[in-house]
């Protein structure tokens, strides 16, 4: 394929390796000529060193349509790759390595990546240095060091998205781009050749939908609450206006019960001045009547003066007649006390004489009791000794204790033993149980993976006596990794429809389970049949120890464990005992590892290395992809282990068993024992009891004795006592009485200081009382004021009285609390009206910002989707067949719902379908992606747009048809940079002046790139095709 004319390009690249040299053939910019072509952000070069598949290479593309072709495998995805990464792109976007050191070349420690981009002033440099060692970057811009987020800007200010699948497909995301939903279509695309402002506008447009949906629900809320409200203080309202009502009635009675005993009194006081003028007549009578007495009265006066003498010695006798009574009265008193006295002291002397009398019959009943105690102690003296017959019982007890101390020594090591195999069985169902979670941890990834073969699972457990021989769970579910950083390689080596397979013994059995579950129940299972012939102990080909060298420490059989029937088909299919694994050792000598003639698999630490040898030039081709971490095998449970638990904690509870047997036999030995223990010590006690009698007797008798003897003692010291205590009686009779007048002395000082603080109170009494009596007054004017409206006479008031309290008796079940109840949530509801007015203005400010936000992103929106939808009917429309693309909501006002639906048709029998995952085929779908980014490329809004590899799956029409509209579309001089990469072409393609095609050679033969000549390639080519 030559280049054209017009234009003189080149490409060069350079490769150590003697196996692979990768020459990528383009042309070189024309400097003067072409860059004014290129819109802002395309890209002008893109240099490569130890990347991936090349050793250095340094690619030149050009502005339209860039066609990159060369077989699979010979480093076209290694430029996509660069050109994401070397623009701070995520390894996520690619689909391949999660580490950024993976895409450096093998065998090298750091890779390096250098894109040169258009722009206007100045063009922008980037260049990425990584590391494979920690998988670290350095960034430079413009020749400057920089950090990443520096370049993110500048990528960003350039309007590339390399996130974005509408302006970057990738190999491994192509499939991905048909799942993408509406939504996410819709902001890619705005993304993509939207204005700038456009996205924006969407995500403001979706914070207040979301803002104004919360704000709906508050004012809905309090909108509800307050109505609620409301309509409680309205079923309240009558209750307190019947409230209020009453009061009033009530207020009335009060005034009115106060104005009753006012008009009494101001009836009272007329009759009191009727009286006082009836008083002060009659003292102008008695004064006229004593001016008519004055000559009589002139006369007693001077008797009386002659009678003073007279009363003043008479009261002097009366005086001394007083005194000598006192005198006589104090005697008197005198004698009492001393007859009381005395009337004391006989009062005592009878009580002792009743003592005494009594002392003499206790005395009299005690010798009785003497003489009965010997007669009975002289009848127990002839009975037996019966000590021997003690003995002999103390020697049974002892025996009956050392048994029972026996059996209890015996019940204590069987209760120990209990307890032991008790906390161990304890301990087993603990493992056990963290064993069976486990296994349920399993079965749920299981079912959330793949839920027909859990369903399978189930209906398996439920129905095995159906088959005849062994029939194993899915491999995921055996498999038992035995250490956990061996989980990722074998999950990596078994493909998961083989985890999920249900493995059988017998054929018969297999073809019986799949009729059940796939023909019947309609699920979708794998099976597998064991081979005839076991195979998993099949020894390797090479012993380990022989591949040490190498770094290999095991294969990949030893590193987990199946059961028989798993582990022979995994020999079988899939060779696990002849996969080595090895360590990092192995990934620094993988050259000369993969020259091992007997290796086809390996592992390193990190990678899965796959070895082919060519039958016909003996070369050998490798692959390796990194090796992802386990999802589903890091989970082990050693069934072996399970079942010895099993057996185990059987086993305790059976022991367990014997013992409580043990202990129920003990139990009914001791109670035997315990039983004639308690014969004996009633024998023992009559035995005893009879023994001690005899002696008993002896110590009463010997009592009494002493108690009489006592009893004398005790009366003549009682005499004597008495004596000491009359003395002191009389002793306390005058301590007693000097302690009265004490306390009379202290009465009179008390009430001498009472008088003293009655007159303080009574002069602040007199200023509260003048305070009191301008209160009065002031308070007689108001009720004055309020009585002037009520009835004035004793008849009306009680008749009015009567009628207001049968007034308020007719209000009945009303009280205070359902008033504050009211007035408390009538300010709640003048609070709740405020809120809901600010949270309303708030609501409809949200709106009128939504309106405004909604008419300046819709309205560019639409014109935006239709002109896609021009271009994308048009393209169809090539083709013979038709698609549209259209602007899809299901609620206007949810713009987070808003998305782009992509419609198609390709058999003119059909309608039109929605495109998607599971509707179209693999070829339509690529179509249908294709003629979108074409739509898409006319708008020409992203500097340049990449698509891997995207016709693999169409057929050769489609293709075509494809291609040429590719051609027409991106060769335009309005539309921005695209390259499209791909391993083959049709042939007889139509071409354009405007492409530039890269063509990316691969091989042990290839020519160094000095001595590289296109024109003599040319020339070669073209005689060969005139000698054919």
């Amino acid at each position: 394929m030559a280049a054209p004319s017009k234009k003189q390009r080149f490409s060069f690249s350079h490769s150590g390796s003697q196996t692979s040299t990768n020459m990528p053939v383009a042309g070189q910019r024309d400097a003067t000529g072409e860059e004014g072509r290129f819109v802002e952000g395309s890209i002008l070069r893109i240099t490569m060193k130890n990347f991936l598949t090349y050793d250095y290479s340094e690619v030149f593309p050009g502005p339209n349509l860039n066609m990159i072709v060369g077989a699979n495998g010979t480093g076209k995805s290694s430029i996509v790759c660069a050109i994401c990464l070397g623009l701070a792109g995520k390894t996520a976007i690619l689909g391949r390595g999660d580490k950024v050191g993976l895409y450096v070349k093998r065998g090298c420690q750091k890779g390096f990546i250098e894109i040169e981009l258009y722009k206007s002033g100045g063009n922008v440099v980037i260049n990425r240095e990584i590391h494979v060692e920690n998988n670290q970057s350095l960034w430079m811009l413009n020749g400057r060091h920089c950090n990443q987020k520096t370049v993110e800007e500048e990528v960003k200010a350039l309007r590339i998205q390399v996130s974005n699948l509408c302006q970057f497909l990738p190999q491994e995301k192509v499939g991905e781009f048909a799942k993408m939903s509406k939504i996410e279509l819709l902001e890619a695309t705005e993304k993509s050749v939207g204005p700038p402002e456009m996205y924006e506008y969407h995500c403001e447009l979706k914070n207040f939908r979301n803002k104004e949906r919360e704000l709906e629900n508050v004012v809905k809320e309090k909108a509800s609450f307050l109505e609620k409200a409301k309509q409680r203080n309205e079923r309240n309202k009558h209750d307190v206006n019947r409230y209020y009502e009453k009061k009033r009635h009530l207020d009335v009675i009060e005034l009115l019960e106060k104005k009753k005993p006012w008009v009494e009194y101001e009836t009272t006081r007329k009759e009191l001045e009727g009286v006082k003028k009836e008083r002060d007549e009659a003292k102008r009578q008695l004064s006229a009547l004593k001016q008519a007495q004055t000559p009589m009265l002139r006369k007693i006066q001077e008797i009386d003066n002659q009678l003073k003498p007279t009363e003043a010695q008479i009261k002097a006798k009366t005086a001394a007649i007083k005194e000598a009574s006192l005198k006589c009265k104090q005697k008197q008193d005198q004698l009492d006390r001393k007859n009381k006295e005395i009337d004391d002291i006989k009062q005592k002397l009878r009580l002792k004489q009743m003592e005494e009398e009594d002392h003499q019959k206790r005395i009299n009943n005690t010798r009785r009791t003497i003489e009965d105690l010997k007669t009975e102690l002289a009848k127990v003296g002839d009975q037996p000794d019966v000590t021997p017959r003690i003995n002999a019982v103390n020697v049974e007890l002892r025996h009956i204790q050392e048994e029972r101390a026996k059996i209890e020594g015996e019940k204590a090591d069987l209760r120990r033993e209990k307890d032991n195999l008790a906390a161990e069985c304890i301990m087993l169902e603990r493992r056990l149980s963290d064993m069976n979670n486990l296994m349920n941890a399993k079965e749920e990834k299981l079912r959330g993976r793949h839920r027909d073969t859990h369903t399978a699972l189930r209906w398996l457990r439920q129905n095995r006596q159906m088959f005849n021989g062994n029939i194993h769970e899915p491999m995921m579910l055996v498999i038992n990794v035995r250490e956990h950083q061996f989980a990722k390689y074998v999950e990596n080596h078994i493909p998961f429809h083989d985890l999920r397979a249900f493995v059988f013994q017998r054929k018969d059995d297999m073809e019986r389970f799949m009729t059940e579950v796939r023909d019947r129940m309609n699920l979708k299972v794998n099976s597998i049949a064991a081979p005839e012939e076991s195979c998993s102990r099949r020894p390797p080909s090479r012993t380990i120890e022989s591949m040490r060298r190498f770094g290999f420490y095991t294969y990949l059989r030893e590193t987990f464990d199946a059961p028989d029937e798993v582990m022979s088909y995994l020999c079988h299919q899939y060779k696990v005992h002849d996969v080595p694994v090895g360590s990092d050792q192995t990934k620094a000598m993988i050259r000369t590892v993969i020259e091992e003639p007997y290796l086809k698999v390996l592992y390193t630490k990190d990678e899965r290395y796959t070895v082919k040898r060519s039958f016909y030039s003996n070369k050998i081709s490798t692959s390796n992809s990194a090796v992802h971490a386990s999802q589903y095998l890091t989970i082990t449970v050693d069934a072996e282990e399970k079942r010895q638990l099993e057996q185990q904690i059987t086993t305790c509870h059976s022991k367990q068993r014997d013992i409580d047997e043990r202990m129920k036999t003990l139990q009914k030995e001791a109670a035997a024992l315990d039983r004639k223990d308690n014969e004996l010590l009633a024998e023992k006690k009559r035995l005893s009891e009879l023994k001690g009698k005899k002696r008993q007797l002896e110590q009463k008798i010997s009592t009494k004795h002493i108690l009489w003897t006592i009893s004398d003692i005790l009366m003549i010291v009682f005499l004597k006592v008495q004596t000491c205590v009359l003395y002191f009686l009389y002793l306390s009779k005058l301590t007693m009485e000097k302690v009265y007048l004490a306390l009379e002395t202290v009465g009179l000082t008390a009430e001498k200081t009472k008088l003293e603080n009655d007159c303080r109170e009574g002069a602040s009494e007199l200023k509260i009382t003048d305070y009191y009596y301008y209160l009065k007054c002031f308070v007689s004017f108001l009720l004055m004021q309020a009585f002037s409206k009520l009835p004035d006479t004793l008849d009306e008031i009680d008749a009015m009285l009567n009628e207001e309290r049968s007034r308020a008796e007719c209000f009945t079940g009303l009280s205070e609390s359902v008033v504050d109840e009211y007035n408390r949530r009538e300010q709640e509801i003048k609070h709740l009206e405020k809120e809901l007015e600010d949270k309303s203005n708030a609501l409809n400010a949200y709106r009128q910002n939504i309106s405004e936000a909604k008419e300046r992103w819709l309205n560019p929106l639409k014109q935006l989707v239709e002109q896609i939808n021009d271009k994308f009917s048009d393209f169809f429309r090539s083709m013979q067949c038709a698609g549209e693309v259209d602007l899809h909501s299901e609620n206007e006002e949810e713009y987070d719902k808003y998305g782009i639906r992509i419609r198609v048709k390709f058999h003119s029998s059909t309608q039109l379908h929605e495109l998607t995952a599971h509707h179209q085929s693999g070829g339509e779908r690529s179509v249908s992606t294709m003629l979108y980014l074409m739509a898409l490329q006319e708008l020409n809004r992203c500097p340049f747009r990449v698509v891997d590899e995207i016709n693999q799956g169409m057929d050769p029409v489609n293709e075509r048809r494809v291609f040429d509209i590719v051609v027409r579309t991106a060769c335009k001089e309005t539309t921005s940079q695209y390259f499209f990469i791909t391993p083959k072409l049709l042939q007889n393609l139509q071409y354009a002046e405007e492409m530039t095609i890269l063509c990316v050679h691969n091989g042990p033969y290839m020519l160094p790139p000095n001595q590289w000549d296109e024109k003599a390639f040319i020339r070669r080519c073209l005689q060969r095709k005139a000698r054919a």
